[in-house]
């Protein structure tokens, strides 16, 4: 009972960090590769969680049978969600990439219809379709686009991907989670996720350069904090809510990102930004609550 009144309380912090890392994630990737900022994180990630574990008193012992489930979360959740995400941000502003990613909520939703059946009201539907109105009128004033001019198209496409990685890796989850201590479940999808990493980063390696500071705290940020400590709060937030009211949570991440990114990155989005982005997040609101 107790985990369930805090399950909410959960939801809220795991809004906060991961609208942040949107920041994070812009700055961190203009000096560091997509993909070996994402190597970077998980590594930081896995020394972290077995220590929290032995502190926990959590074993992080498996069996062999859920070691199938526990690579396909790592590899949907850590390897594809941030190749997506990771370049996704380097094209596009981090407001912008926040509030695509919050459509989760309503993707989430429809498919859980899909593939549950679970029966959607009328309500569902218009959420659905009104926010993805919003998105298309936020593709349709694009931003300036990347390094070196690169189109913001592909930072879209890039960005849909790791909608559909995310859900994906919801779905994966959840009944691993439920056998294990939510500990364990992160520290294995983070070193699998990790391992699917390091082949993208090695061929990074020409662009590698010595790290600032700045680049270290950011990545101590999204491992520690975003990565280890997220990653367990949302699992704890699933399995206490389900996979629909859990992703409601991340309503609040786009609002966390583009408060931020206004005071501390200087972002400004056009009109039309503008006005996409309010009716995404009104339509999510709609489809989830």
């Amino acid at each position: 009972m107790e985990k369930r009144r805090l399950a909410p309380l959960y939801g809220v912090v795991v809004a906060i960090v991961w609208g942040l890392s949107f920041l994070s994630i812009k700055v961190t990737v203009a000096a560091v590769p997509p993909m070996t900022l994402a190597a970077a994180r998980f590594v930081v990630a896995c020394a972290v969680l077995p220590v929290a574990a032995l502190i926990a008193g959590e074993p992080l012992r498996i069996r062999l049978r859920d070691v199938p489930p526990l690579v396909l979360g790592g590899v949907l959740g850590v390897t594809i969600y941030f190749y997506c995400e990771n370049n996704g941000i380097l094209l596009l502003s981090a407001s912008e990439s926040s509030i695509l990613i919050g459509t989760i909520p309503v993707v989430s939703v429809l498919a859980e219809r899909i593939a549950l059946g679970t029966r959607l009201s009328a309500r569902v539907y218009a959420g659905a379709l009104l926010s993805f109105t919003g998105v298309a009128l936020i593709v349709a004033q694009p931003s300036s686009g990347g390094p070196g001019g690169a189109s913001p198209l592909r930072g879209y496409l890039y960005m849909a991907g790791a909608v559909a990685a995310w859900v994906a890796y919801t779905f994966a989850t959840r009944g691993v989670s439920l056998r294990y201590g939510r500990l364990a479940v992160t520290f294995w999808q983070s070193l699998f996720g990790l391992a699917g990493c390091l082949p993208f980063a090695l061929v990074e390696s020409p662009a590698w350069r010595a790290p600032g500071a700045v680049v270290v705290l950011n990545v101590l940020y999204l491992g520690v904090v975003c990565s280890a400590a997220g990653y367990w709060l949302y699992i704890a937030t699933v399995d206490e809510l389900g996979v629909g009211r859990a992703s409601v949570f991340i309503n609040l991440i786009p609002v966390v990102a583009v408060i931020a990114a206004f005071f501390l990155l200087g972002d400004r989005l056009g009109w039309l930004q503008l006005v996409g982005g309010t009716v995404t997040l009104a339509g999510v609101y709609l489809a989830t609550t």
